[in-house]
């Protein structure tokens, strides 16, 4: 290379290198998981001494669910509440249910009122506050063909198999199914299911969701997945399940390895913000990877916890780490309960913007806008085609430059060889 190239080549790298000084400033602010983990083990010593349990218990994911707290004398034992907050947690329990894992309560700093874990698990006085938002914004009540499916699409559809979930997020969108106990669906409801995929050839990927899909013990679960593999027409199969976010210790070997058996096999999970990802959560999804198991990260862009573009980086960033694709980031729907949560569009394509050049490919999600009354997943992006003329086209580039680009017709292969 010559001299002169190699001065150009150096000018852009310093360029490039000055683009990044924000972000690195920013890092240091940003709290990860993994970066915390003496404290969060502190926090677990503690919680496993109020319930006289053992870290072979703490690792036991019947435990962690058996001492799921959901009252009010409980959490503030592990938690700083105000009255103003006792008051509020109660109102809100009247009307919407609550309740986190003893994992998932250690990952909160007691004393941080906007922390980012403690917003996504307990309630505020907020959720009560009217809003002309929806119970159902995703019209599921009336895209429900048969049992507990789902469907929006002409190729896929869902199965709702239980109304459980180790921890009941703050901005659930489906809060209107969890009602005030644990309740798998039927079998009955289930093979209802299973029978109208059967009898929609049409039907090549099955999504079982819930709640959450891995609150069904191994063996209903090895039921499901063993009757839907069996169906020809069915050639991929996804879990969704966020028991590697809040209930880690879920992923065990026997799960894996009854799943891998019905491969292809998918699992999304749900991230949203890096405090979550901890040395055990990373020792899950490794399980399930290792396992052949591919996954994806469903974030939510939620006010307060990830509309912002440095978290958001650092998340995505952190989860490929764990061998997790960033594979949505969905707009917040108008749900009953959560209006706090909602972010404007704007929020969205600001992070879309400074995520495309600023990180690798596999970083950076699509950003969803779903269409109301279950008209289905609409993508939004940045705009970078600014025109098009008859043998051209006007384009934007990452960092803003702008091209003309040659836009060639396309030719009949068969003239030209």
């Amino acid at each position: 290379m010559t001299t002169a190239k190699r001065l150009v080549s150096l000018e852009r790298a310093a360029e490039l290198k000055g683009r990044i000084t924000d972000y690195l400033e920013a890092k240091k602010y940003i709290t990860r998981g993994l970066d915390i983990e003496d404290k969060i083990q502190a926090r677990r010593d503690n919680i496993l001494k109020h319930f006289n349990g053992t870290m072979e218990d703490w690792k036991n994911h019947k435990w962690q669910l058996k001492n799921r707290i959901s009252d009010i004398d409980t959490l503030s034992k592990f938690i700083n509440l105000t009255e103003r907050e006792v008051n509020d947690i109660k109102r809100v329990g009247e009307e919407f249910r609550w309740g986190l894992t003893p994992y998932y309560l250690s990952l909160i700093d007691p004393d941080d009122k906007y922390d980012p874990v403690r917003l996504l698990s307990i309630p505020t006085g907020t959720e009560l506050v009217e809003t002309d938002a929806n119970a159902d914004p995703m019209g599921e009540e009336t895209t429900n063909p048969a049992g507990s499916i789902t469907r929006r699409y002409p190729d896929r559809l869902i199965i709702n198999v239980t109304n459980q979930c180790p921890m009941y997020c703050r901005h659930c969108q489906r809060r209107r199914n969890i009602g005030g106990v644990d309740e798998h669906r039927s079998r009955e409801v289930i093979q209802e299911s299973i029978d109208y995929i059967k009898e929609n050839p049409e039907i090549r990927d099955v999504l079982i969701t819930g709640g959450d899909s891995l609150c069904l013990t191994d063996e209903t679960l090895e039921w499901i997945l063993k009757s839907l593999r069996e169906i020809d027409h069915v050639e991929v199969i996804r879990l969704g399940s966020r028991t590697p976010v809040t209930m880690p210790q879920r992923i065990t070997d026997d799960l894996v390895n009854m799943i891998k058996k019905y491969h292809p096999v998918f699992l999304n999970t749900h991230f949203n913000h890096p405090q979550e990802i901890t040395a055990e959560s990373k020792e899950a999804c490794a399980k399930l990877a290792n396992a052949g198991i591919p996954l994806g990260n469903q974030a939510v862009l939620l006010n307060g916890i990830n509309n912002d573009k440095f978290v958001m980086r650092t998340m995505n960033q952190e989860l490929v780490k764990i061998r997790v694709r960033p594979y949505y980031i969905f707009h917040a729907k108008h749900v009953i309960g959560t209006a706090h949560f909602n972010t404007s569009i704007d929020d969205g394509l600001e992070i879309m913007e400074y995520l495309r050049g600023y990180t690798s490919g596999i970083a950076i999600p699509n950003y969803i806008v779903n269409a109301p009354n279950g008209n289905g997943k609409t993508p939004l992006l940045p705009q970078y085609l600014i025109s098009r003329g008859k043998d051209y086209a006007t384009i934007r580039t990452w960092e803003g430059k702008v091209f003309e680009y040659p836009n060639h017709p396309t030719k009949d292969i068969r003239e030209l060889i």
